[in-house]
């Protein structure tokens, strides 16, 4: 492009190079910006008509113009051009063709800088808060599929290997308290994305009388950035914005992890809907969960796309520079990537078949409740080291010899240790064991199904919450 038609081509007296023009360009990716950039245009206008640096009748045009363009944006007829480098550039031609050499009067006090800046910051609390509605609606349906299936057992796990016995619903409802984490942290960026980039400029701000909090208040933020230099070569919110959805991500692919194993047939404990399941070109009969299976795949961008965005900003010195165009593909790819992902695990759960029978099955296995038996001891005053090892020769012995854990009688058992108070037919009952945990966080029913109304009520109050919202 001829570099009289930049916005800095005063300074230039050759073309960009084409290799550079198509290396530089970014508009095929920051287009996601694009009404962001109008919303903050928009307001900058009408600033500048407030502060009288720009005639309203200009104003006017100005924002006729850009509504104008934000039209053509949510239509898909935008024309897009690659040789104008980003969505700014594209828009502020747009705009001359639509109002004439009016639209040189936008950009007045106003750099590309601080308003890329305030267009990201605008976006990730658009981001943040769809992230939060993605949680909390796969935490109303675990809490939906957790109510059906409170007198549900499986066995816990710990190392993979079968420990104790759990009903389902809490099973599911530690998946409710993790997602429910993983909403507050993207709550807790949004709230810090709080200050205005707008009126930033380059990196010292502007010598002309511009309302930085007028324009805050247009954009919903509740004051202006502190210091012109952070505001414009800060990626923080960016950042957090990463890390918040690496470690969401993290938590679904420990989730879809489950629903594999669950839904292979050495565990046969769910069966996912055809909807949310795949077929092999091969092999007719086979059934694969690919929908977990993305899902802990596209795990690994999510945790690149932070690495990715901390290793680009770890060796910037203040303030901006152009590496920090490679701030919005990873940002914006991990925004996409957790909404598809909650979406698709909200659906596989929500349809999920459950094999009640093939889980209680296998949470009868006696051996689950020898932590039951050491405890027995302990409530007869035998201290814990001790009735761990009795209990651990009558695991050896019943492993070794074939014996039935629940066959000893009470003479067998007091030869293993003479504090047992029956045989542990009398003493090992797979729901008695569940009911006896009422402890805070524990497995009887009660507690339970007090869990789940709890967490059925922090569930709605979040939702009331976000729709209480402005804009929402």
């Amino acid at each position: 492009m001829p570099a009289e038609k930049k916005p800095w081509g005063g300074r230039f007296a050759e073309a960009t190079d084409p290799t550079v023009e198509r290396f530089s360009a970014s508009v095929h990716f920051d287009r996601a910006l694009a009404r962001y950039d109008i919303r903050g245009s928009i307001a900058h206008a009408r600033m500048l008509g407030r502060s009288g640096l720009v005639d309203p009748a200009d104003v006017d045009t100005l924002v006729s113009g850009l509504q104008k363009i934000e039209t053509e944006l949510a239509s898909g007829e935008f024309p897009f051009d690659p040789g104008l480098e980003d969505i700014h550039m594209n828009v502020e031609a747009r705009l001359r063709e639509h109002v004439g050499p009016v639209a040189g009067r936008l950009h007045t006090g106003r750099s590309r800088n601080d308003q890329v800046a305030t267009d990201l910051a605008l976006y990730l609390r658009d981001a943040c808060r769809a992230a939060e509605r993605g949680l909390h609606d796969l935490r109303r349906i675990l809490v939906e599929r957790a109510s059906e299936h409170v007198d549900t057992v499986l066995p816990g796990y710990t190392h993979l290997q079968r420990a104790q016995p759990v009903r389902l619903a809490h099973h599911w409802l530690a998946h409710v308290e993790v997602l429910g984490r993983d909403a507050s942290r993207f709550h807790d960026a949004r709230r810090r994305i709080s200050r205005s980039p707008l009126g930033a400029g380059a990196l010292a701000g502007s010598t002309l009388p511009l309302d930085r909090q007028d324009t805050a208040d247009a954009l919903g933020f509740e004051e202006p950035t502190r210091n012109s230099m952070d505001t414009v070569s800060s990626r923080d919110a960016g950042m957090e914005f990463l890390a918040a959805a690496a470690i969401a991500m993290v938590h679904l692919s420990r989730l879809a992890e489950e629903l594999v194993l669950w839904s292979s047939a050495e565990f046969g404990f769910v069966e996912l809907a055809d909807a949310y399941s795949t077929g092999s070109s091969l092999m007719p009969q086979k059934k694969n969960p690919d929908v977990p299976e993305l899902v802990r795949g596209k795990t690994g961008r999510s945790i690149g796309n932070l690495v990715s965005l901390l290793t680009t900003m770890k060796g910037l010195p203040l303030t901006y520079n152009r590496d920090m165009q490679e701030d919005k593909e990873p940002i914006f790819d991990s925004a996409s990537t957790l909404a598809d992902s909650l979406e698709v695990m909200a659906g596989s759960l929500a349809t999920l078949r459950v094999d009640a029978a093939r889980m209680r099955e296998a949470a009868s296995d006696p051996m689950l409740l020898a932590t039951d038996l050491a405890e027995i001891l302990v409530r007869e005053g035998v201290p814990f080291r001790e009735a761990h090892e009795a209990v651990g020769e009558i695991v050896g012995h019943c492993t070794r010899e074939g014996v039935d854990l629940r066959a000893l009688d009470h003479d067998e058992m007091k030869g293993f240790h003479p504090a047992f108070p029956a045989g542990s037919a009398e003493l090992l009952d797979l729901d008695a064991s569940l009911e006896s945990r009422t402890l805070p966080g524990g497995t009887a029913r009660a507690t339970v199904r007090a869990a789940l109304e709890q967490a059925r009520s922090e569930v709605d109050d979040a939702w009331k919450a976000l729709d209480a919202e402005p804009g929402s």
